[in-house]
């Protein structure tokens, strides 16, 4: 994989099969702009490429205390035009689906403010930590605006459609404990350091199981959100049922009979 390379608006690092996306532009509270989300897209599609599993979890975070992401760069979109912003909201969206469909599982972790674009990309994670500071929104209507990598759709999935029309319509901020309250976010912490620590050891607690099973799991999950209970039984029971054929299964049920720690492979 080619994430090693100078980024101009991300760090990434890389440990004990563990990557951390910091989206770092703290002067900008960093908000997105076409370089970041391309960046993200870049890092990220380099990422799914992986088909063994190297990287085992992800982490995304912002740099600085102030800010995960406190929304899209409004001086960028000021001076677009109605096929710009068709552009824009593309590649947003592109980079939410990457990683609402990424292999392995990723944490948001956020710190300060995620609002518009920086709570629509907190949403695409598979769930979400939050330092006590932190403040979630979709304010776009203030401006003008709507949410456009999103917000729209996931927002009404993961607190329901009455108090995500309240959050969107309204433009108001939600506090870290009023987001835990709603269910967009799964635990808080008194420090950004507290909350990377305990994201990772989720990681590794989640990475200890079969990466196989955890990313069907997560399809399965994903795409059954949409269907009717009906159909996304039928998802499960097709998905369940393949899944006997891996080598991860045998695997972990024979080292269960045999009282022993499971040797997964990812397979």
């Amino acid at each position: 994989m080619n994430i090693n390379r100078e980024w101009h608006t991300l760090k990434i690092e890389v440990k004990d099969s563990f990557a951390t996306i910091t989206v770092n532009r703290p002067t900008k509270l960093n908000a997105l702009n076409v370089e970041v989300l391309s960046e993200l897209k870049e890092v990220l599609m380099e990422m799914q490429k992986d088909d063994q599993f190297a990287i085992k979890g992800i982490i995304l975070t912002g740099e600085g205390e102030k800010a995960f992401i406190a929304g899209a760069d409004i001086a960028e979109m000021s001076e677009m035009s109605p096929s710009d912003a068709y552009t824009l909201g593309h590649l947003g969206q592109n980079v939410t689906m990457l990683m609402e469909t990424m292999k392995v599982p990723m944490i948001a972790c956020v710190n300060g403010f995620a609002l518009g674009g920086g709570c629509e990309m907190a949403m695409s994670c598979d769930f979400i930590y939050a330092t006590n500071n932190a403040l979630f929104g979709q304010p776009e209507v203030k401006l003008g605006l709507i949410p456009g990598f999103g917000g729209t759709q996931r927002l009404a999935k993961l607190v329901g459609r009455n108090h995500a029309k309240e959050m969107i319509y309204t433009g108001r901020n939600v506090t870290a404990a009023e987001a835990k309250e709603l269910g967009l976010v799964v635990k808080t912490f008194n420090t950004r350091a507290e909350m990377i620590e305990e994201a990772t050891k989720t990681l590794k607690t989640i990475t200890a199981n079969s990466a196989f099973a955890v990313s069907i799991a997560k399809k399965v999950m994903n795409e059954g959100i949409d269907l009717t209970t009906t159909e996304g039984l039928q998802l499960e029971k097709r998905q369940f049922s393949a899944i006997f054929s891996s080598e991860d299964m045998r695997e972990g049920t024979k080292a269960f009979l045999e009282k022993r720690s499971a040797q997964f492979k990812g397979k």
